[in-house]
């Protein structure tokens, strides 16, 4: 049947219309930028397309937020407002899973991503993209952590509540019902 990470031309057309509507309706988030130049690369690359998919079909509402002018390539972040429902309720990564010694959760954020072909957003994104809107008002979001917090157990997490983006810590291995991750994915 092929590969499964390819999707199928009504799928590919499905997707550019609703990145195309979600791309009009928000110009704010990428001002000057053109839709045409966006789905010509978008057409290009098919895996990103995929990846492009999963984000979506995962409730996280992928949108253009800046492009990169060393690589070329334009950045996409998952743009809900609440942390995407579809991901909710996983540890940070596959350590803080298996440490679970009861309750586990099906999956972490780390091995999503990485299914899905993107990558968990920064403090620095997460604090970027707060700039465009007001995300996780209700919900929070885990963040790509620093080797040196998860070394010690740690990883971290962020919302935005009273006007401010805040960011804290957990152990890796908690899960919460209102917490998932936001992603990034460069085209």
């Amino acid at each position: 049947m092929g590969n499964k990470k390819v999707l199928s031309p009504k799928q590919c057309e499905e997707l550019l219309n609703i990145l195309k509507a979600r791309f009009e309706k928000n110009m704010k988030r990428h001002k000057g930028f053109e839709w045409t130049k966006v789905q010509a690369r978008l057409k290009a690359d098919t895996g990103k397309l995929w990846s492009l998919n999963e984000m979506e079909k995962s409730g996280g509402e992928p949108d253009i937020v800046g492009y990169d002018n060393k690589s070329g390539k334009y950045i996409f972040f998952d743009c809900s407002a609440e942390s995407p429902n579809g991901r909710r309720s996983i540890c940070y990564d596959r350590e803080g899973l298996e440490s679970r010694k009861e309750h586990k959760p099906e999956n972490s954020a780390i091995d999503m991503a990485a299914a899905m072909g993107i990558e968990l957003l920064t403090e620095e994104q997460y604090r970027e993209l707060q700039q465009l809107g007001n995300f996780d008002m209700k919900t929070s979001s885990w963040l790509k952590t620093p080797s040196d917090i998860r070394k010690l157990g740690g990883a971290i997490f962020a919302d935005f509540r009273y006007g401010n983006v805040f960011v804290y810590h957990n152990g890796a291995q908690s899960y919460y019902g209102s917490r998932a991750f936001r992603g990034s994915l460069s085209v």
